[in-house]
């Protein structure tokens, strides 16, 4: 009997320390950073819609819609998105659409996993194995990590444009993982965010070139 008390408290400890927040798609809740957004329905549900600004040629920048008064550490960041190519997309813009993380106030460092969601189904092995992506701002870009760690930072997933996608990411400390469309196992570990492990800041919804993005359902749980 004391087990089972000991066991029911300690789990109404961790139960009450993680805090759940819904964000709704409205633009009060979001700060655009390097991106245009608008508040519409696509394929009948709310949703809101990003898009980077054409006169950023960079990849890998701070372009996201930033959810306001919002600090997140460690916790699930939970949400579905949707990804549309742009009618003036190029050959190689594969959809880009994710989630950033741990964003500081001048958005100048924060981590990231997109997945690229035109690479899913795609009939070439190499371009399946490149379907998620973490990065690292500023430093850390998909180029070099390529570069230098071939394989460690992408994978591949199951998913396809003009279709949603229910994205999850679990951060603890050094490590995030990626899950996708309710799967148990997670598409990719990362196990050393380049920020360290006490690294804090906002979340934002991430788009990069050549996407029309779309996001609902955002829920984040801090703990």
């Amino acid at each position: 009997m004391n087990r089972i008390i000991i066991s029911f408290l300690f789990l109404f400890v961790l139960t009450s320390s993680a805090i759940a927040q819904k964000i709704r798609p409205e633009e009060k809740n979001f700060t655009a950073s390097k991106v245009f957004m608008h508040i519409q329905p696509v394929y009948g549900y709310k949703a809101i819609q990003v898009v980077k600004d054409s006169s950023i040629k960079a990849v890998d920048e701070p372009t996201f819609a930033i959810i306001n008064n919002l600090e997140f550490s460690n916790g699930s960041i939970e949400m579905k998105v949707l990804s549309k190519r742009l009618p003036t997309a190029g050959p190689n813009d594969r959809g880009f659409i994710g989630i950033a993380f741990r964003i500081n106030e001048t958005k100048t460092k924060f981590e990231c996993i997109y997945i690229r969601p035109a690479n899913g189904r795609a009939e070439e092995q190499v371009r399946r194995n490149h379907s998620t992506q973490y990065f690292s701002y500023p430093d850390y870009k998909f180029d070099r990590l390529r570069k230098e760690s071939p394989e460690k930072y992408e994978s591949y997933a199951d998913m396809g444009l003009n279709e949603w996608i229910t994205l999850k990411i679990v951060v603890k400390g050094n490590n995030a993982r990626l899950f996708v469309n309710n799967r148990e196992e997670p598409a990719l570990i990362v196990n050393d965010l380049k920020h360290g492990a006490d690294a804090s800041g906002s979340v934002g919804l991430f788009v990069d070139v050549g996407t029309e993005g779309y996001f609902r359902d955002i829920k984040v749980i801090k703990e």
